[in-house]
């Protein structure tokens, strides 16, 4: 018998595959019941419109982005981030490797990308006015890192909290917004210059 939970995932895999290849307007909820398999009642009953089960699908990429940024600490990014070469480095270089790993994955994702560039107001609530449940998961991933650096010292004291929505925003502001930088910052040099600022931000003074 399939489960519920294995139900949930044919509906948000299909609905993925609807939004990459048609986008959000004109995807509906027949459209991913077909392409899952399942009943319409089955879609209706867990998300009463298509914006509902496009929340849920962008909470779900976004938390196997964090999942997978938590599990190499930005291997990625710059080629370090397991065994010995992962634990040598401070909190802070972790923390900026897990933010450039992080951007690198979000930049090239299908689903992202797709939205971003021809969509963008799906994402403007979580950017003007509230937190969803991805961005809290990032904020946990963020100030728990902020804790280890300033207990390291390679953070400057501050405001935990604080600082893990500053990073959130900026990095966050920088991958919604990287049309406006295209045209004179490639990718690599884009995400280059995000880790700069994240690390001269969370640097000690000395360390600046």
């Amino acid at each position: 018998m399939t489960s519920r939970r294995n139900v949930e995932d044919a509906v948000l895999d299909a609905a993925r595959a609807c939004v990459e290849a048609f986008g959000i307007r004109r995807t509906t909820l027949t459209d991913v019941a077909r392409r899952a398999g399942v009943s319409r009642p089955t879609v209706y009953r867990r998300w009463p419109d298509v914006t509902a089960l496009v929340a849920d699908l962008l909470t779900r990429e976004l938390l196997a982005l964090l999942d997978r940024a938590d599990d190499t600490g930005g291997a990625a990014g710059d080629g370090a981030g397991s065994g010995g070469a992962a634990a040598a480095r401070t909190a802070r270089e972790r923390l900026t490797a897990q933010a450039e790993g992080l951007m690198r994955e979000a930049l090239r994702h299908p689903l992202f990308t797709r939205i971003i560039d021809h969509e963008p107001e799906t994402m403007a609530v979580y950017a003007f006015q509230r937190l969803g449940t991805s961005q809290f998961a990032a904020l946990d991933l963020l100030r728990s890192g902020i804790e280890d650096g300033q207990a390291d010292g390679s953070v400057r004291p501050g405001d935990t909290e604080g600082m893990a929505r500053i990073v959130l925003l900026s990095v966050q502001s920088l991958m919604t917004s990287r049309r406006l930088t295209e045209d004179v910052l490639d990718e690599d040099a884009l995400v280059a210059e995000a880790r700069r600022l994240l690390d001269g931000y969370l640097a000690p003074e000395e360390g600046r």
